[in-house]
């Protein structure tokens, strides 16, 4: 688990166009997320072209498709019959791809995934991985498919991407500091977007215009968003914790605007050597933000951050490693910059989906022990088949959670309905 490549023992076979060195890429999500990544697809170096676009929403796919056009005009062809629109427009999409890039809602990253590998295509995909643990169970899966087929497969987790983590964790790894003893990742911030109800929309048509705010969507910002720290800590222990407890709440964000999720978590992971991470992760608007982790360890301590921060210290206080942060590359580009060059040289060296999974699955965990406030190992819930998505997709069809009479969700409340979580 140290590190973010393997490689394999003999190169693949070019998977690209007949007649052609240019790798065909579908983009499945194209919000502001899938428009990025389809931007640093086109700025890895290699020879790339957009061929299909799929989305379900088509003003979504539009507006991505347009600005995609305006400066990447040469390595756009996408005529209107390889624009997908709906809930099933992944499937098409993905049959005209040699790289597929899935960047929708998180809810639905296990059944994009599966598909693509079905269908023999190197893979983007974004974290987190699932929002509950079956649809983690169907990725650790599909890994193994993706493993045995030997598909690249990077996971949008780009700390794992950024030279000053690289290099620091490097240094931990080979014992620089000695064995990490505790740690403390924190993602808090202000919150993201709201987008406000509109009269014509159905139910599921608001929830997935809103989607970070529905746990079958997005599982909540813990995992969302905050899975990034949860993966330096597993990345720095090289291990997952075998239980998580804490606690969270709503205490700010509480209208109707906001769904089902919590505003706050703080929990604790524990190793089974006996260490803790503490993790903590809010949305308050107003408040001081801190985006970072550090680790104490039985010969020094790390501090780290995405602003390409990293500085090791031995036990008495002594700087024995700063990160020189001059001309590092962007660590969101540098994921496509490393992944098309593997699949221009028909290599296998990807295999990100395991651990990208697993640092879900504890961000879930997490998610679990808050909303029920009980101590959660990760033996009880990786057997657990508590979905929470819907039992099909279309405009009419009600997804969970519905709305009060007041336009109130439900909202977990520890000590209460427990089997409605685990």
């Amino acid at each position: 688990m140290a590190g973010s490549t393997i490689i394999a023992s003999s190169p693949l076979s070019s998977v690209f166009a007949a007649g052609t060195d240019v790798i065909r890429v579908a983009v499945i999500g194209c919000g502001g997320r899938g428009t990025g990544a389809a931007v640093d697809a086109l700025e890895s170096g290699q020879q790339i072209k957009i061929v299909a676009m799929a989305d379900a929403f088509k003003d979504n796919l539009d507006s991505a498709y347009t600005n995609l056009q305006k400066k990447y005009a040469d390595k756009m062809d996408v005529p209107d019959s390889r624009k997908y629109v709906g809930f099933d427009a992944y499937k098409a999409a993905i049959k005209d791809a040699d790289v597929v890039i899935l960047t929708t809602p998180p809810g639905f990253r296990p059944i994009h995934f599966e598909e693509a590998i079905k269908a023999g295509k190197h893979v983007f995909m974004e974290k987190p991985v699932a929002v509950d643990i079956p649809g983690i169970r169907k990725v650790l899966e599909v890994a193994a498919e993706a493993k045995r087929k030997k598909l690249n497969v990077v996971v949008g987790l780009q700390r794992r991407y950024q030279t000053n983590y690289r290099e620091a964790i490097k240094r931990i790894q080979d014992g620089a500091i000695g064995d990490v003893v505790a740690g403390q990742v924190y993602w808090n911030s202000g919150g993201v977007w709201v987008r406000p109800r509109k009269p014509e929309q159905t139910e599921m048509e608001y929830q997935m215009r809103n989607w970070y705010y529905f746990n079958w969507l997005c599982g909540d910002h813990i995992v969302e968003q905050h899975v990034h720290n949860i993966d330096v800590a597993n990345w720095v222990k090289g291990k997952y914790p075998i239980s998580i407890e804490g606690t969270g709440s709503r205490a700010h964000r509480t209208g109707k605007d906001y769904g089902e999720i919590y505003d706050n978590f703080a929990i604790e992971m524990t190793y089974d050597d006996g260490s803790v991470v503490y993790s903590q992760c809010r949305h308050f608007e107003g408040t001081h933000n801190r985006v970072e982790e550090a680790f104490q360890a039985t010969k020094g301590r790390v501090y780290l951050s995405a602003g390409n921060q990293a500085v090791l210290w031995d036990a008495n206080g002594k700087e024995i490693y700063r990160h020189d942060a001059k001309g590092n590359p962007n660590p969101y580009r540098q994921e496509h910059v490393e992944l098309f060059a593997a699949i221009a040289k028909g290599e296998y060296k990807f295999d990100n989906a395991e651990y990208g999974a697993y640092s879900t699955l504890t961000g879930i965990i997490g998610r679990l022990a808050c909303y029920t406030g009980t101590v959660v190992t990760w033996e009880k819930a990786i057997q657990s088949n508590v979905s929470i998505m819907p039992e099909h997709y279309a405009w009419d069809a009600l997804p969970r959670p519905l709305p009060d009479a007041n336009g109130l969700y439900p909202v977990a409340v520890p000590g209460i309905n427990t089997a409605l979580y685990i």
